[in-house]
């Protein structure tokens, strides 16, 4: 089975995933590469999408190329600066898993925290008033938090996020 890892990565999060999930594909028929405006063919059996989020969806590019896969294998994964809520992560799932046409076989999403640019944590600075305030803090505390990932914990859980699509699949096909 041919299996691709395709990915954007606005601030080196996602790759650094991409990687991890790359490293664990079995078999030599395997690739990866940003996935990138001018990117069209579409080769494989199997798709592993990478993005980051941004405002609980996917970039357009990604959307794009998920609904023009027909007879695929996908799965996703994705960094998020946003926490670390799985209640958050099954909307982002579900919001961007939509694009993907009913004649593929969607094999789920991982997901984990990301760093985010320093200007986010100055913006939040910048926005906090008596009001919001107590919002403001978590939203702070959240992106001091966000520093120390993706971690090596988050790319074990890739790892093994790979491991688990591949046993949803027929053992012939790999």
């Amino acid at each position: 089975m041919k299996t691709q890892v395709l990915y954007v990565s606005g601030t080196g999060n996602t790759e650094q995933i991409a990687k991890a999930v790359y490293q664990e594909i079995p078999g030599a028929s395997k690739d990866i590469m940003k996935l990138d405006s001018c990117f069209e063919k579409h080769s494989a059996d199997m798709y592993f999408i990478g993005f980051w989020v941004n405002r609980g969806s996917a970039s357009v590019e990604i959307l794009d190329f998920l609904s023009g896969l027909h007879g695929k294998n996908i799965a996703l994964f994705a960094t998020c600066g946003m926490g670390k809520h799985p209640e958050y992560y099954r909307k982002i799932e579900k919001n961007v898993s939509a694009f993907i046409p009913d004649d593929n076989q969607y094999l789920g999403a991982f997901f984990c925290q990301g760093k985010m640019p320093m200007h986010v944590r100055r913006k939040y600075e910048q926005i906090e008033t008596f009001e919001n305030g107590k919002q403001v803090e978590q939203m702070l505390h959240n992106f001091d938090e966000a520093l120390l990932h993706p971690d090596r914990r988050d790319l074990a859980n890739a790892r093994a996020f790979v491991c688990s699509v591949y046993q949803k699949l027929p053992s012939d096909t790999y």
